[in-house]
């Protein structure tokens, strides 16, 4: 058997906040199986010290999640096992907006045909050419249409 290069070693703390995440019920199913993995992985005085094609069989996932969750509980911890990864990047803003800085030269970029007119402009005959112009209306009485 080789020897591991990341070797899962839990203190009691760890364990009882391992098995806490688990017993509660109220984590993500990812957070969850982190914690069993750690759990079965622990190769300290009360740990149960699975190999990971054991551990593998046993919470039905693959060794390369195993060697990740061990990996970076050595390297970052218990808590940045369980927690989910910040995003490095902000998410990206709606494409089109009506009055935003730019919005007809993104306009003209995406509907050439119609240039800037689809979102400054309103079609003619129209008030708006946005989405709150389709909005349902409520039925009126003696209303109809032409």
């Amino acid at each position: 058997m080789s020897r591991k290069k990341y070797v899962v070693e839990l203190s009691h703390d760890e364990r009882d906040h391992l098995k806490t995440v688990i017993s509660k019920g109220k984590a993500a199913a990812r957070t969850t199986l982190k914690a069993r993995i750690l759990l079965k992985a622990d190769q300290g005085r009360f740990g149960e010290g699975w190999t990971d094609d054991r551990i593998c069989q046993a919470l039905e996932t693959n060794e390369s999640m195993v060697a990740r969750v061990r990996r970076q509980l050595v390297e970052e911890g218990v808590v940045a096992v369980l927690a989910r990864k910040k995003r490095e990047t902000p998410p990206i803003q709606p494409i089109l907006r009506r009055g935003s800085p730019g919005a007809a030269d993104r306009a003209r970029l995406l509907h050439p045909a119609t240039g800037a007119r689809s979102l400054e402009h309103p079609p003619a005959g129209r008030q708006g050419g946005g989405v709150e112009d389709r909005r349902p209306r409520p039925f009126q009485h003696g209303r109809t249409s032409a």
